[in-house]
C-alpha cells in the first residue's frame, strides 16, 4: 500500500521514477545509430504532420479537434531538431545531405503552420525551441553562431508577420478561435485575478483549502490543478479531485491562464516549486556537460556516440523551451499529458548520462 501514491504529487514523483529506470535501461541497451535516428525522426516528423493536419482540419470543422500540440509538440521538436543535429554531423563528415535536408524543411514548415494554426502557446515553444536547438548545434559543431542582430530581427519580422496573418484568416473567416489579439484579450481579462487568487491563498505547503474549488472537501495540497492525465488517473482508479466535464472551466484559471510557477506553486506550495526549478536547472546543466562529452568523443574520431549525441540535442531543445514556455508563459504546456512529456524528455536527458565517462 505505501507504493501507490496518494495523491497527485506522488503519483507525478513515482511515473518519473517508472521513465527515469526506463529510459536508462532502453538508452543503454538499444543500438542507436546516427542513420536510425534520422530514419526514426523523419517518420515521425511525417506522423506529426499527419496527426496535426487533421486537427487542424477537425478545429475548421468544428468538430472533436483532440489539441495534439499540447502532448505531443515537444516531441515534435525534438525530432526536428535532432534531424537537424544528424545532417550537421553527416555534412560535416563529407555526405551530400542538400536533398535530405530539403525534405526535414518541409517536414518542419507543415508542422509549424498546422501547430501555429491550433495554438499559438505551440507556435512560441516551436520557434523558441528551433532557436535554441539551432543554437547548441553550432555550439556542438563549432560552427559561427546563426544567432545575430539581423537575423533576430528577420526571426521577430517573421513572428509578427505570423501572427498577423493569423488574425487577418480569423476575420475572414469569421472564426475568433484563430484570433491572437482574442487569445490576448482574455488573457488580460482573466489572468490578473487568477494571480491575485494564487498570491492571497499560496503557502510553503499548499494553499488555503477554502480558496480551492472543492472547498471544504479540499486538503489544501494536490487539488488536482496539476496533474498528470486524467485517463491515466482514472484507468487505475486512484481516489484523487480530478478536473472533467464542465469543471475543466475551475481549472483553466490556473492550468490556461497563468504561468506554470504560480500553478506548481498554488497546488503544492513555494518549497515544491523551489525544488522543481533546481530539479530543472540540474537537468539543463547535466545534459549540456553529457553533449560536451559527446563532442570531445566524436571530434577524437569515436563514432560509438553519435545517435545519443543528436538525441540528447533534440531533447535538450525541447525540454529547454518546454520549461521555459510552461513555467514562465502557459501553465498547460507543462500539465496533464503535456507533463507526462515534460517528464519523458528530462527522462531522456538523464539516460544519457548514465554509462558516459569522460
Amino acid at each position: 500500500m505505501a507504493l501507490i501514491a496518494q495523491n497527485h504529487l506522488q503519483l507525478i514523483i513515482e511515473v518519473g521514477i517508472i521513465l527515469y529506470a526506463a529510459m536508462v535501461f532502453l538508452l543503454n541497451l538499444a543500438p542507436l545509430s546516427l542513420s536510425m535516428i534520422l530514419f526514426i525522426c523523419i517518420v515521425l516528423g511525417i506522423g506529426f504532420n499527419i496527426i496535426f493536419g487533421l486537427d487542424v482540419v477537425a478545429l475548421f470543422m468544428s468538430f472533436g479537434q483532440s489539441e495534439f500540440t499540447h502532448p505531443f509538440g515537444p516531441i515534435a521538436l525534438l525530432v526536428s531538431v535532432s534531424s537537424l543535429a544528424a545532417l550537421a554531423i553527416m555534412e560535416e563528415s563529407g555526405v551530400d545531405v542538400r536533398g535530405l535536408r530539403g525534405f526535414v524543411y518541409l517536414l518542419m514548415a507543415g508542422i509549424t503552420i498546422f501547430g501555429g494554426l491550433m495554438h499559438r502557446s505551440f507556435l512560441l515553444l516551436w520557434l523558441l525551441g528551433l532557436v535554441i536547438g539551432l543554437f547548441i548545434i553550432s555550439k556542438s559543431m563549432r560552427q559561427r553562431s546563426i544567432i545575430t542582430v539581423k537575423r533576430v530581427a528577420g526571426f521577430t519580422l517573421l513572428a509578427l508577420a505570423g501572427f498577423g496573418g493569423l488574425e487577418l484568416l480569423s476575420r475572414i473567416l469569421q472564426m475568433p478561435v484563430l484570433s491572437p489579439l482574442l487569445r490576448i484579450e482574455r488573457l488580460e481579462t482573466f489572468s490578473l485575478p487568477s494571480m491575485k487568487l494564487v498570491l492571497k491563498n499560496t503557502t510553503l505547503l499548499g494553499h488555503n483549502p477554502m480558496s480551492s474549488y472543492w472547498g471544504e472537501l479540499s486538503t489544501g495540497f494536490a487539488d488536482g490543478y496539476i496533474s498528470l492525465p486524467l485517463q491515466l488517473i482514472l484507468f487505475f482508479g486512484l481516489p484523487f479531485p480530478v478536473f472533467y466535464g464542465i469543471l475543466v472551466n475551475k481549472k483553466d484559471v490556473i492550468d490556461y491562464m497563468l504561468p506554470g510557477v504560480f500553478g506548481w506553486a498554488y497546488d503544492f506550495g513555494y518549497i515544491t516549486l523551489f525544488f522543481l526549478l533546481i530539479w530543472c536547472a540540474g537537468i539543463i546543466i547535466m545534459g549540456l556537460k553529457v553533449l560536451r562529452i559527446y563532442r570531445e568523443m566524436r571530434e577524437n574520431g569515436s563514432r560509438s556516440y553519435l545517435g545519443r549525441e543528436v538525441l540528447l540535442t533534440g531533447a535538450l531543445a525541447a525540454f529547454m523551451s518546454q520549461a521555459i514556455i510552461g513555467l514562465f508563459v502557459i501553465n498547460r504546456t507543462i500539465n496533464g499529458t503535456a507533463l507526462l512529456t515534460f517528464i519523458f524528455l528530462s527522462a531522456l536527458i538523464f539516460a544519457n548520462s548514465v554509462g558516459v565517462k569522460e
